[in-house]
């Protein structure tokens, strides 16, 4: 078993979010990943397509989330279900930061409509 501290947790920066990263493969995780995004007021991150399922649970704040051309308004307690091959995209269109716990298995691929590919370091 192994136990991370918020001290420990890893913090990356990608599209203006933050990405504070506690279950990753470089932490011990065998199987799932999970961490914390901080998304800014005013952010509009751009649609990738993921190629894991994810959970995003919305910790604080309100959000705007398109899944495959879909919008929808989520609130704090809200959770989404982002299956493998979907579109997905996140907007903070308010005055206030939010921040969602988010998890997904181990080998998360991101395919953004230019055709870049991430391989997120918190989710691999």
């Amino acid at each position: 078993m192994t136990v991370v501290r918020p001290s420990e947790a890893v913090v990356h920066e990608v599209h203006g979010v933050r990405f504070v990263a506690h279950a990753t493969p470089a932490a011990g995780s065998r199987e799932l990943c999970a961490w914390r995004s901080e998304i800014p007021a005013g952010t509009r991150a751009p649609a990738h397509t993921v190629s894991r399922e994810e959970i995003f649970h919305l910790l604080d704040g309100d959000l705007r989330i398109t899944l495959d051309g879909t919008t929808h308004r989520i609130t704090a307690g809200d959770t989404v279900i982002v299956n493998p091959g979907t579109t997905l995209a996140v907007e903070n269109p308010t005055a206030h930061p939010a921040a969602a716990w988010v998890t997904t298995s181990r080998g998360l691929r991101a395919t953004l409509a230019d055709g870049t590919r991430l391989t997120p370091p918190w989710a691999n």
